[in-house]
């Protein structure tokens, strides 16, 4: 895994230790969690970060091509360092994003028919470069 401040440079993004401490939470989290959980999560071991702290990161972050923004559709957004192609579940019951394993994942995009998105394609005069699923489901 490239380091932090390596990544920070190469993105020409500043390198404070709060941004590196909240990159480096946000990396190791599964839960895709919201800048409120990341407050929680990171500022326990970094003294000093405040909210807007998390919050302007986090708009740095996703700007710089290192973080993306996660719809929830109840409001809340969630954030991702994984910034690679691979499609979420969202749980109906909560604002939970889980990720599909990539296997799975790959398999369900590769067998998206290619007639229908050059349908779409000339239909609305675009050039589609890529497909973005999100699954909703609920508990089993």
């Amino acid at each position: 895994m490239v380091p932090s401040r390596e990544l920070f440079e190469q993105h020409g993004l500043r390198c404070t230790r709060q941004r590196v401490a909240l990159f480096d939470t946000l990396r190791a989290c599964v839960t895709h969690p919201t800048a409120e959980e990341l407050f929680q999560l990171a500022g326990v071991r970094t003294l000093g970060l405040s909210r807007a702290t998390v919050y302007n990161t986090l708009v740095a972050l996703c700007e710089a091509g290192l973080a993306r923004r996660l719809a929830t559709g109840s409001g809340v957004w969630r954030f991702d360092a994984d910034t690679t192609e691979h499609l979420h579940v969202q749980m109906r019951d909560s604002s939970e994003i889980r990720d599909v394993p990539e296997d799975l994942g790959d398999r369900l995009i590769r067998n998206v028919p290619r007639e229908l998105l050059s349908e779409i394609e000339k239909t609305l005069g675009v050039k589609i470069d890529g497909v973005c699923i999100q699954l909703l489901a609920r508990r089993a």
